[in-house]
């Protein structure tokens, strides 16, 4: 599963999905992880925007999926709010594997920028990938999963010499964790349209696209009001491989929808 999470805005709807669904692999990306705060529920604010925020989303995630190695990957440490009071707290994506899953290689790395260490900083902001290199002992085959949360241009979802830099750096990570004959899967919310440059330079290396490819419209729910429909994508070096794709539209659990992927 492939989902971006919203910060948990929709918690009360997505946790019990989760525990419900307890997905092998899952890829989240807008991870909020506070460790210094007990509070559940924190705000975010970026000028006079506002958005409620999970204050402790990568524990709440940990507690649906107690079965899962869960790892962390922060792209930035900036401040939410509770009231007037700061709250350090760190954003980035996560990646959950279940334990009956052996993670064999890991790569981590930057896609878009450094680490944050002073503040979620000015758009376009800092973006991480991880990938994880698994063992299917029932089919008796690696496996490789990686995602990345691709940046936000407040101009759009075009095609700009920093996403063309960006997807070179996701491929690259990709190949890291990948080795010859394993079946390699990339996704995530790239904030991309489809026909862009980053899939295009994706599928350069033998990858399928399977959102448009399966004739999905859409991968964002009725919490996105705005125009653009796309912004999640999975991708198969192997189509023969899959099983079963889904853009699943209900329930909703966040304003974008789950990609689930049976291989």
């Amino acid at each position: 599963m492939c989902l971006n999470g919203w910060g948990g805005t929709l918690h009360e709807a997505l946790l019990p999905y989760l525990a419900s669904t307890q997905p092998d692999i899952l890829c989240l990306q807008e991870v909020v992880h506070s460790p210094r705060s007990d509070k559940d529920q924190l705000t975010y604010r970026d000028g006079g925007f506002t958005l409620p925020q999970r204050a402790n989303f990568f524990a709440d995630v940990q507690a649906a999926l107690p079965d899962h190695e869960a790892i962390f990957c922060p792209a930035a440490q900036g401040f939410l709010w509770d009231g007037d009071q700061p709250i350090p707290s760190q954003w980035g994506l996560a990646t959950f594997v279940h334990r009956a899953l052996p993670i064999i290689g890991q790569a981590q790395g930057f896609v878009h920028k450094d680490y944050a260490p002073d503040g979620y900083g000015e758009h376009p902001r800092s973006r991480t990938g991880h990938g994880v290199r698994v063992y299917d002992h029932a089919r008796n085959r690696p496996v490789s999963i990686s995602h990345m949360h691709g940046l936000r241009d407040l101009n759009g979802k075009m095609d700009t010499p920093e996403r063309a830099v960006q997807a070179l750096r996701f491929r690259e990570l990709c190949r890291q964790v990948t080795q010859k004959g394993d079946l390699a899967v990339v996704c995530g919310d790239f904030n991309v349209e489809p026909g862009s440059e980053t899939l295009r330079i994706l599928q350069a290396d033998g990858m399928v696209e399977l959102v448009t490819g399966r004739g999905f419209t859409s991968t964002r729910t009725s919490q996105y009001p705005k125009p653009g429909k796309f912004a999640d994508y999975m991708l198969i070096d192997r189509p023969d491989a899959v099983v079963s794709f889904d853009v699943v539209s209900d329930p909703e659990v966040s304003d974008h929808c789950p990609l689930i992927l049976e291989v």
